[in-house]
This record gives C-alpha cells, sequence and structure tokens, in this order.
C-alpha cells in the first residue's frame, strides 16, 4: 500500500516532523491539530472554545486537501489539559460534525505542543 503525504496549504505549517496528514489507501490518518492560527503561527486567543474551533478549522483544511470532510470522519481523538473543559469542547465539536457524529475518544492529558489547551486528530475515508 502506498502512502502518500498531504499537505493543507490553508493549514498551519507542523511545529515537528509530521505530515499534517497521510493518505494510505481509501483512509486518511490526519495528525493532531491544535488551534494555531495558519497566518500567525501562533495559538488564538479566547480559551478552549476559540482554540476548539481553530483545531477543527484546521483539521477541516487537512481533510479538504485530501479530498475529503468531516463527513467522511469515521474516528476522532481529542486530548485536552483540562478535562473540565468537556463540556466546551463538546458545544463547539458538535457545530463541526454531521449526523451521526465519528466514533471519538476523549482524553485529559498532562501538556499539549506550545502549551495549547486542546489537540484534536481524526481518521476519515476519502470522499
Amino acid at each position: 500500500m502506498t502512502r502518500q503525504a498531504i499537505t493543507a496549504t490553508g493549514g498551519p505549517r507542523p511545529v515537528g516532523p509530521y505530515s499534517h496528514a497521510i493518505a494510505a489507501g481509501d483512509l486518511i490518518f490526519c495528525s493532531g491539530m491544535v488551534g494555531l492560527d495558519p497566518a500567525t503561527g501562533t495559538l488564538v486567543e479566547g480559551g478552549i472554545a476559540a482554540q476548539a474551533e481553530q483545531a477543527l478549522r484546521n483539521v477541516a483544511a487537512v481533510l479538504d486537501a485530501a479530498g475529503s470532510s468531516f463527513g467522511e470522519v469515521v474516528k476522532c481523538q481529542v486530548f485536552l489539559t483540562d478535562i473540565s473543559d468537556f463540556a466546551a469542547l463538546n458545544a463547539v465539536y458538535a457545530t463541526f460534525m454531521p449526523d451521526p457524529p465519528p466514533a471519538r475518544s476523549t482524553f485529559a492529558v498532562a501538556a499539549l505542543p506550545l502549551g495549547a489547551l486542546v489537540e484534536i486528530e481524526a481518521i476519515a475515508r476519502r470522499a
């Protein structure tokens, strides 16, 4: 099976040695996205809701570059630095996910890159 690197021109530059996503067959494996503003390369201000929205916009840009969308996502993983942000995350997340929403795991972690409050990754099918 051939692996193809996906780069989203509308997404933030990777902050390490990884691809925005890898396509393998009909599947797309998106790297975790934090709430980085692609134009400035810095985290958006406004707390968990603003960072979650930007992280999801960044995932959307990667999915689009891979020829997919949130409607094709089968699994998401969400990482929060404070599990008490779970409800605020869900409020934003629900506005991006079509029905039925994908399977999802959410984890509380000690820290995320660049001091982010949330990181979101996805596995999707090519549309």
